[in-house]
């Protein structure tokens, strides 16, 4: 009896279109490819490249639409926004010449944000009530209530961005076949907690560290079919990247120094270098950590090569927001002449526009609030929209681009997985808005 594939294997999932195909279609996960009685060599490659077919304009417009249904509705759109925005990215991202697919359903979105927000209601409303009483009866002021109360947002913070992440894989297929990831959300909670209080006690010291073994929980739970993922490493090597930061704390401490000295004419532009040092440092941490946990990942003898730049991640996150900006300079210019018109329609200073002062004087204060209240949404649909085809899709596209997958044909081992139905979704993720856009 022939084996089955994987690809075969897969049951569609419901409540969500399939992502576009290929012209050609990709081989299944561990079928013989290229087929019999080709005339390609047998011999399968031995990495497979990562391609990304999106376009700004694609996307722009994509954002943009889905954007105005959302300020429609009121917000309620937000979820089936969410979900073709990430359809797209998803289908513009192919490893091997392969679609990834995502098969989330904006349904269970909206269901998960509704009982996500049940619950955040009960804690906010009944938890903080009794602490409320509590510091008013012993500390006789409410303080205490409000750092008590924000301190208990924290675990809720860790457990939403782990359980985000599970359903994101839940949702996301290669090949026809599932990603996944084991439950584990207190598990990742508690240890987060632990390591940000051992970093925060050693000054950052301990950041790699934390970054590391954070990672590590997350990946070793982390499913590609039947095979586990597993993260390599020590936790040590992650000090390579924080060299630049050094560099800049380095740099303010002498800046620092020469100021206090009395020589604030060089202390001054040290400092100006030394913010400049440290805002790279930063993007470079975030970089070069990914790359270096990518590249020592692995599952079922397939490794991954992850190769991104951090002055090229730095320069499309400077250069799209500046652009951006520019961009939303005039209509944020024309939000400020509106308030300046609701605010002194009828003082004595319009009169100094003349004509143009006495007629938009004569123009009700409920028309131009109405004409500011859409201009302002329209500033942050149209901040979101250019942010998305200049920051967010080039660094996708980047990331994507420098990603390979070696050793491809151990892949033929990899059967199906089971559905993860997870009616929760990503709720809590949505409420405490904890995450990315998409």
């Amino acid at each position: 009896m022939p084996e089955t594939s994987a690809w075969e294997r897969a049951s569609p999932d419901t409540g969500a279109a399939p992502a576009p195909r290929p012209e050609t279609p990709a081989p299944p996960a561990n079928a013989d490819w290229p087929p019999p009685g080709s005339h390609a060599s047998h011999t399968p490659p031995e990495t497979l490249a990562t391609g990304f077919v999106g376009t700004r304009r694609a996307v722009f417009w994509l954002a943009l639409k889905t954007g105005v249904f959302t300020v429609l509705t009121l917000g309620i759109y937000r979820f089936w926004m969410k979900t073709r925005l990430r359809r797209w990215y998803w289908s513009s991202t192919r490893p091997g010449g392969t679609p990834l697919e995502y098969v989330g359903d904006p349904y269970e979105k909206l269901l998960g944000f509704l009982i996500a927000v049940v619950i955040l209601a009960f804690y906010i409303g009944v938890v903080n009530l009794l602490l409320m009483f509590a510091s008013f009866s012993l500390f006789q002021q409410n303080f205490v209530a409000y750092l008590l109360s924000l301190l208990g947002l924290i675990p809720l913070w860790f457990y939403a961005s782990y359980r985000a992440r599970r359903y994101v894989l839940a949702r996301t297929r290669w090949r026809g076949v599932r990603f996944g990831m084991a439950p584990g959300a207190w598990g990742y909670v508690w240890r987060a907690m632990l390591h940000w209080t051992l970093t925060l006690l050693t000054l950052g010291l301990l950041w790699p560290r934390m970054t590391f073994w954070l990672e590590k929980y997350r990946t070793d739970r982390t499913y590609f079919g039947d095979a586990q993922l597993v993260q390599g490493g020590r936790w040590w090597m992650l000090y390579r990247a924080t060299i630049p930061m050094v560099l800049a704390l380095a740099m303010g401490a002498g800046a620092a120094a020469l100021t206090v000295s009395g020589t604030p004419q060089v202390g001054s532009p040290l400092a100006t270098l030394a913010a400049l040092l440290a805002v790279y440092g930063w993007v470079h941490y975030r970089v070069v950590t990914t790359r270096l946990l990518a590249n020592h990942k692995s599952a079922a003898g397939v490794t991954l090569e992850a190769n991104p730049r951090p002055l090229r991640i730095l320069m499309i996150r400077v250069l799209g927001t500046l652009a951006t900006a520019i961009v939303l300079a005039l209509p944020l210019t024309l939000l400020g002449f509106g308030v300046a018109l609701v605010q002194f329609a009828e003082t004595p200073l319009m009169q100094e526009f003349g004509e143009l002062g006495a007629l938009l004087a004569t123009v009700p204060r409920l028309v131009l609030a109405a004409l500011g209240v859409a201009l302002y949404f329209a500033i942050f649909l149209l901040w979101a929209t250019f942010t998305h085809a200049w920051v967010t899709m080039p660094v996708w596209r980047h990331y994507a681009t420098t990603l390979t997958i070696r050793n491809p044909a151990a892949l033929r081992g990899i059967s199906q997985r089971a559905r993860d139905e997870f009616q929760e979704a990503e709720g809590f993720a949505e409420a405490l808005d904890v995450g990315a856009s998409i």
